[in-house]
C-alpha cells in the first residue's frame, strides 16, 4: 500500500499545474484510507471504503480542478499594466484624426505698400481740420459724408476738434463693428515703442481698408524735404503706407495746391506727440 501510494505522488507531481489541487486531495483521502487500512486486519473492507471515499470525493475534485484551470488562464489582477499589450503606451495612443490636427492657416503677410482709393477734399473753413480728416479718411472706406455732417459727431466748433478721442468716436459712428481704437502719444517726442505701434496700427487699419486720422502739432518734414508747420495743432489723414509702413501717405486738408505728401512713421509719431491719433 506505501509504494501504491508514493507511485500516485510522483504521477500527481508530473500532472499540469490545475491538476495539482485535485490530486493533493486525492491524496489525501487515500492517505487516510491507507492509514485505516493498516490498523485494520481486514483489507477487503478497507479497499471497499477507499474506493467509495474517491468515488464520492471525484466530482468535486473536477470542479476543482476547472476552476483551478480558469485561473491559470486569466490574468493576474495584480499583473504590472506593462505586461499587458493593451496597457503599451504604444498600443493605446491612438493616432490623431488630421482632420483634427490640421492647423490653421497663417495669417497673410501685409503687402510690403498699399496706398487706398479715396476720395480727397480741401477744408473748407479754418477750425474744421477734424471734420476734413475725417471725411478724408472715411472715403477711403467708401463711406461717403460730408465735412458738415461730420462737425456734430465730433463736437468740432470755431476752437476746432478737441481730440482724437472725437475723432475715434465719430469714425466708429460712420463704420460697422467699431474698429477705431484712441492711441495717445502724452509726452513731447514719441518713444521707439510708441513708433513701432503707429507703424503697425496705420499697416493693419490700411490693410484692412481703413484710413487712419492722426493729430498732429507743431512742425515736421517730408520726405521731399517740404516743411508743414502747425503750431496750434491740426487733423491730417493717412490713406496709404510703403516700405512695410515705415513711411506713410497722408492727404493734408489744409493746402489744396499740396492734398497728399509722404512723411516716415518716426516723423509722424513725433509730430504726434502731446496728440494721438485714431486707428
Amino acid at each position: 500500500m506505501k509504494h501504491h501510494l508514493k507511485r500516485q505522488l510522483r504521477r500527481l507531481a508530473t500532472e499540469r499545474p490545475y491538476q495539482i489541487v485535485a490530486g493533493s486531495a486525492a491524496a489525501l483521502v487515500l492517505a487516510g484510507s491507507a492509514s485505516a487500512a493498516l490498523a485494520s486486519t481486514n483489507d477487503a473492507p478497507v479497499r471497499q471504503e477507499t474506493t467509495a471515499a474517491v468515488a464520492e470525493l471525484a466530482p468535486r475534485l473536477g470542479d476543482v480542478a476547472t476552476r483551478s484551470e480558469a485561473r491559470v488562464a486569466a490574468p493576474s489582477p495584480t499583473a504590472s499594466p506593462s505586461a499587458s499589450p493593451s496597457a503599451s503606451p504604444s498600443a493605446s495612443s491612438a493616432k490623431p484624426d488630421p482632420d483634427v490636427t490640421k492647423t490653421a492657416k497663417a495669417k497673410p503677410k501685409p503687402p510690403s505698400k498699399k496706398v487706398l482709393d479715396y476720395n480727397y477734399e480741401a477744408q473748407t473753413a479754418y477750425w474744421n481740420c477734424g471734420p476734413a480728416a475725417v471725411r478724408n479718411a472715411l472715403s477711403a472706406s467708401g463711406v461717403e459724408t460730408t465735412q458738415d455732417a461730420m462737425v456734430a459727431p465730433l463736437n468740432a466748433g470755431e476752437n476746432g476738434t478737441n481730440s482724437a478721442e472725437d475723432t475715434t468716436r465719430g469714425l466708429n459712428q460712420m463704420v460697422k463693428g467699431n474698429p477705431y481704437r484712441t492711441h495717445m502719444i502724452p509726452g513731447q517726442a514719441a518713444t521707439p515703442a510708441q513708433m513701432d505701434q503707429l507703424q503697425a496700427d496705420v499697416v493693419k487699419a490700411i490693410t484692412d481698408g481703413r484710413g487712419v486720422v492722426v493729430n498732429i502739432a507743431g512742425s515736421a518734414t517730408d520726405t521731399n524735404g517740404g516743411w508743414h508747420s502747425f503750431p496750434g495743432g491740426h487733423y491730417i489723414a493717412v490713406v496709404g503706407y510703403q516700405d512695410d509702413g515705415r513711411t506713410v501717405r497722408i492727404a493734408d486738408s489744409a493746402n489744396p495746391a499740396l492734398p497728399e505728401y509722404w512723411i516716415t512713421t518716426i516723423d509722424l509719431a513725433n509730430w504726434a506727440g502731446t496728440r494721438g491719433y485714431s486707428a
